[in-house]
């Protein structure tokens, strides 16, 4: 209910948003664009969009910020101010659909028509970016979440192989804290938990069962194996960095760390694919990937996308029309993917420009083959937010026995 008082009131504070002067023709279309790709690859990546703005003669004032909450706040203050953005970043989830309902969002639905994104884009990613029928955000990627990154280094050194079962990842690990490396590389996020948690889920509950589970099922997490799962998650606590020394550390912190070879395992999105690139590390060479253990068969989809806030400024619509387009140019898709570590969302592109991993998830997704939602997709924004809190928590202090941890999972799934 607080969730939709405050996007009642961000409707409002549209509604009043006051006009402003558009660019002039020799200027071009301008946009203020409101994102958290901050890091080395991610901002990398963004550089295509800027760049392929840039050229058509328009222009980009950037709004970086720290993470999702960060641009939240800094959309919400100027919308406050009356002067929304004409872009923000977002992901295309179950908690997105709250922006056009509350009708805070510009729709994009002729673009998708005359462009025929319907024809192109997966069913899934479709069913994402829109609402009652119609698109409303123009997405720019898929990621996947279950991926697990090795260093080609550390593992020699170990004298272990890729872990094919969760039975391996435990001995890898015990044999790489045996020479002095960090066993499993962790920032000091939560929701880096919780992507661990939900391997773990899937591993122990199958397809179906963790289907129902993200999907806010609580019967189900008073299932026996909700113990299990919780077991084996605290258990992988003790080949981590204690909380204290990576509280301050970002996921990418991590991820350099495996291709570094001072860490042996990273449980990642593909999203580390693109950050080891950016930082000179070679697939094979410095790492290896591979999906993890008991999901192989699936592909935990993740959609990255841009909203379009309404505002009153001249040439705010023909912009943001324009600039959803130039998102969905096939050479602007390939160029930003193979940046990001990511996968087109068109699935007419030449997977030639692809590596091992990303033509594996194209080949999943143009045959929808084990194609799942990721927890943070699947279920509301404020559950999983609180889902993401309570096993973070969980694994960070290790106060919570694991049968308290279940009892507050379904809790937090009760008040659906």
């Amino acid at each position: 209910m607080k969730r939709k008082i405050k996007l009642a009131w961000l409707a409002a504070a549209l509604a009043a948003t006051a006009p402003a002067a558009s660019a002039s023709a020799e200027q071009g279309m301008a946009v203020d664009v409101a994102h958290f790709w901050v890091s080395k690859s991610e901002s990398a990546a963004l550089d295509v969009f800027r760049k392929a703005w840039a050229a058509a003669g328009n222009q980009w004032a950037d709004m970086p910020a720290e993470n999702k909450v960060a641009v939240q706040r800094a959309v919400s203050d100027r919308i406050a101010n009356g002067y929304a953005p004409a872009v923000m970043q977002w992901n295309a989830n179950e908690g997105s659909r709250e922006l056009p309902e509350m009708g805070i969002v510009q729709d994009i639905d002729d673009v998708a028509e005359a462009d025929h994104w319907r024809d192109v884009i997966p069913a899934t990613v479709l069913d994402r970016i829109s609402y009652k029928g119609r698109v409303y955000f123009a997405p720019t990627n898929i990621h996947a979440e279950n991926w697990l990154w090795t260093s080609t280094a550390a593992f020699a050194e170990a004298g272990v192989k890729t872990p094919q079962s969760w039975d391996e990842i435990f001995e890898a690990a015990e044999k790489i804290k045996a020479t002095g490396r960090v066993p499993i590389a962790l920032g000091g996020k939560r929701w880096e938990v919780s992507l661990i948690f939900n391997d773990i889920v899937y591993h122990k509950f199958g397809p179906e069962g963790y289907a129902r589970m993200i999907s806010g099922d609580a019967a189900l997490v008073q299932d026996p194996r909700m113990i299990e799962a919780l077991d084996m998650l605290l258990r992988l606590s003790d080949y981590v960095e204690p909380f204290e020394q990576r509280k301050d550390k970002t996921w990418a912190d991590a991820t350099a760390a495996v291709g570094q070879g001072t860490a042996g395992m990273q449980f990642m999105g593909d999203w580390a694919k693109g950050e080891l690139a950016a930082r000179g590390y070679s697939a094979d060479k410095d790492f290896d990937c591979s999906l993890v253990p008991g999901t192989s068969i699936a592909y935990f989809m993740v959609v990255d996308a841009f909203a379009f806030p309404l505002t009153n400024r001249d040439g705010a619509t023909q912009a943001q029309q324009a600039f959803a387009r130039m998102v969905l140019d096939r050479d602007n898709q390939v160029a930003f993917s193979r940046i990001k570590g990511s996968l087109p969302v068109r699935t007419d592109v030449d997977p030639a420009g692809l590596d091992r991993c990303g033509k594996l998830g194209l080949e999943m997704i143009k045959a929808r083959k084990g194609e799942v939602s990721a927890q943070s997709q699947a279920m509301p924004t404020q559950m999983s937010e609180g889902w993401i809190a309570v096993v973070g928590d969980f694994f960070n202090d290790r106060t919570m026995s694991s049968q308290d941890v279940q009892k507050r999972l379904h809790d937090l799934l009760m008040q659906r």
